[in-house]
């Protein structure tokens, strides 16, 4: 039994003694495979190495010996490139410029050679034949070398002699066009066809009704006239501004696109040419097309060309009447890009001074009252200038503001743009607007004091620091703000009366020395509207007794009564008796006026043309005759009585005469009978006004940036010139009185 189970048992062992052989003998007959292909793999050379590498084409697909191995690295560490690696790119870019360097210099020789029968093809007699040549030299143009050759003299004028032919066909003209396209890329070739006279070739085939040669055409001369200067005059005096314009109505955008760049650089500091697009129906075009598109680089050519074109007052008028404001204001809610936004916003500043007597502009006003809280320099300055403009003379568009927590946002734009000039003039300007001449004037008086905004404005009164511009528009609001009582204690502790004194001494001394040609100082401010803006302030501030008792101590009385006197002007002259007369309210300020003999001037002044200099003269006597004896007081109030009644009898004659007329009197708006002289009020011909009645702020329309005269209105006084009404052609005096924001 135990016999016949062992083999059994020994079979059993055996068979797996040798299925251990077999399986061992697979396992080193694989070992020595791979231990033999890595011999074979490094047994190859460093050459062979670096060649597959860096000259894989030159190797069969990586096969070495039969099998597909890849390259061996030498490097111990996994993932880091060998040297030769970090060889291979640059090597195969090297190879491939040396290719292009070879077949460069083959088409350079193939053109230069063919070129001679190509030109005698060009100018064949049969068309067919001259348009195939055209389009064989189209091809060659598109490359760099073949287009190298081609840039010849001889070129150039075989190409214009051709397309000058009468029978020459469409793909004469389609092939020769963009050959000329071609040519315009490089510098060479632009001076070639500017030379060779090929401008009024392009200008006439604008006409053609091939659309391809009016792009090839039009595209070559936007690259003449962006790198040639001497382009823009050839290009207006073969009439290619009138052509131009006449393709405004395409419905290509990317054509619109550089149409309108190519009228942008002619129009560019150019009058001639914005008369040209004006009479061309060019801007309604324009407007139509911002109002239509939505392909970014035609909306910012357009809104660039319509910048340029908006500083033309005629045009200004034009864009206003076809609702541009309404459709730049569409613009405004969902910009495509940044630089849309900031050319809508320098459009509208520019249209904004024509613009300030429509209506419905509140939606406008409310969204560039939230654009003063970004961070863009540009976005804010035009911002703040257009609401300067829009709030000129317009009560309704101030409530809109201050209704807005316009106030608010302006006195946060002053304090952030304290060193900005382009943001504080406007800002300022904006804020002198809607604190006068409006039923929420004293709400938005309160406003800046509330939002701590009266010191960073006394703050500007500094001349080493800020222009007189700034200053100027400053004094003249802190005049506003003196309006309300609850002001003046604030304006009193920041030192604001003796900021304006000092001002008020150097404005005087600085017009002392000017005499007898007083001269612009910064930016067409004229010292003398420093000096009467000042007076002016100070007669606000002086209706309050401690700012009287101030003022007193400043020594600024004298210099008052001094102002009185030759050679100041008649605006200065109402300023100093305004400012007197609150002053004389106070005893001690009517004794220091009183030692000043200033009383036979102010009965000179009884007989001013001007009316407020004439009534707060009468005032100033009347005051200081309280203390004199009742003869003395008697005698005085006849003799202002009567010289009251005598210069009104002669205004009377006056305008009688004028008028053809034997009878009757004439009805001044302004004075009728005087009032007995104890009831003259103490009178502030300033508190309706911004500014003193000269209109201190005339200045000129197009205040721009230096070196770049048609890019933007750099300042909200553009909107001065045109918004100060007409005077009144019954009375000559009225010019001065009217009321204004200036």
């Amino acid at each position: 039994m135990d016999y016949e189970t062992y083999p059994i048992s020994n079979g059993m062992n055996g068979h797996g003694h040798r299925s251990h052989v077999r399986n061992g003998n697979m396992d080193d007959y694989m070992i020595q495979e791979h231990i033999e292909s890595m011999n074979v793999q490094l047994s190859s050379t460093r050459a062979q190495r670096i060649r597959a590498a860096i000259f894989p084409e030159t190797l069969e697909d990586g096969v070495s010996g039969g099998i597909s191995m890849p390259t061996a690295s030498p490097q111990f560490v996994n993932g880091q490139p060998t040297a030769v690696q970090k060889l291979s790119e640059p090597s195969q870019l090297l190879k491939n410029a040396v290719i292009d360097i070879i077949n460069y210099k083959e088409d350079a020789d193939i053109t230069e050679k063919a070129l001679p029968e190509l030109i005698r093809l060009l100018n064949d007699d049969d068309p067919i034949v001259s348009g195939q040549a055209a389009l064989i030299l189209h091809t060659l143009a598109k490359k760099e070398a073949s287009r190298l050759a081609l840039t010849t003299p001889q070129m150039i004028q075989a190409l214009i002699q051709a397309i000058s032919n009468p029978r020459a066909n469409d793909e004469t003209r389609r092939g020769i066009a963009g050959v000329f396209h071609c040519l315009s890329q490089q510098k060479q070739g632009l001076l070639l066809l500017f030379k060779g006279g090929v401008i009024p070739i392009l200008v006439r085939l604008l006409d053609s009704s091939i659309e391809s040669v009016v792009n090839y055409s039009l595209s070559t001369l936007h690259n003449l006239l962006l790198h040639l200067e001497h382009a823009k005059l050839e290009i207006l005096r073969c009439g290619g501004c009138q052509k131009m314009v006449g393709l405004l109505n395409s419905s290509n955008p990317k054509f619109l696109a550089i149409l309108t760049d190519c009228l942008h650089m002619l129009a560019f500091n150019n009058e001639e040419v914005k008369i040209i697009i004006e009479s061309s129906n060019g801007p309604q075009q324009l407007l139509r097309i911002l109002e239509l598109t939505d392909y970014e680089k035609l909306l910012w050519t357009t809104t660039r060309l319509l910048r340029v074109l908006s500083v033309s007052p005629s045009i200004k008028i034009v864009m206003i009447s076809k609702n541009a404001v309404q459709i730049l204001e569409k613009q405004l809610y969902q910009p495509i890009s940044l630089r849309i936004q900031q050319n809508c916003l320098q459009i509208l500043r520019n249209l904004s001074d024509q613009a300030v007597k429509l209506e419905n502009l509140d939606s406008l006003l409310r969204l560039l009252i939230e654009l003063l809280q970004t961070n863009d320099l540009i976005t804010v300055s035009c911002a703040v200038g257009i609401i300067s403009n829009l709030t000129c003379n317009n009560q309704y568009n101030k409530m809109a503001v201050v209704q807005s927590n316009g106030v608010h946002a302006l006195i946060n734009a002053i304090v952030q743009g304290h060193d900005k000039e382009e943001i504080l003039e406007p800002a300022i300007c904006a804020l002198r607007h809607i604190t006068s001449r409006h039923s929420h004037a004293g709400e938005a008086q309160d406003t800046v004091r509330n939002v701590n905004g009266l010191l960073p404005i006394i703050e500007l009164l500094n001349p080493s620091l800020y222009s007189w511009p700034i200053i100027k528009s400053t004094i003249s609001l802190i005049r506003n703000l003196a309006l309300s009582p609850n002001n003046l204690p604030i304006l009193r502790e920041t030192g604001s009366i003796q900021k304006l004194a000092q001002l008020l001494v150097r404005s005087h001394q600085e017009l002392q020395r000017q005499q007898p040609n007083v001269e612009l100082i910064d930016n067409y401010i004229r010292m003398d509207d420093i000096l009467e803006a000042c007076v002016s302030a100070l007669h606000i501030i002086a209706k309050d007794q401690q700012n009287r008792m101030i003022i007193r101590d400043l020594d600024c009385i004298p210099l008052f009564v001094r102002l009185l006197y030759p050679p100041s002007s008649v605006p200065i002259q109402r300023a100093a008796t305004g400012v007197l007369c609150e002053l004389v309210n106070d005893r001690l300020c009517a004794e220091i006026v009183e030692k000043q003999n200033c009383t036979p001037k102010l009965t000179e002044l009884l007989k001013s043309n001007d009316e407020g200099v004439a009534t707060y003269a009468a005032a100033i006597l009347f005051r200081l005759s309280d203390d004199k004896p009742y003869d003395m007081k008697k005698r005085l109030s006849q003799d202002v009585t009567s010289a009251l009644y005598r210069e009104e009898h002669m205004t009377n004659n006056h305008y009688s005469m004028a008028n053809g007329s034997t009878g009757g009197s004439y009805s001044n708006p302004y004075r009728g009978t005087p009032p007995p002289l104890h009831d003259v009020p103490t009178m502030n011909y300033y508190a309706s006004e911004g500014v003193g009645g000269s209109g201190l702020g005339n200045l000129m329309d197009n205040q721009v940036l230096v070196g770049d005269r048609d890019m933007m209105q750099g300042s909200p006084r553009s909107s001065i010139h045109h918004q100060t009404p007409p005077p009144s052609h019954n009375n000559p005096q009225m010019a001065a009185w009217f009321d204004t924001d200036l």
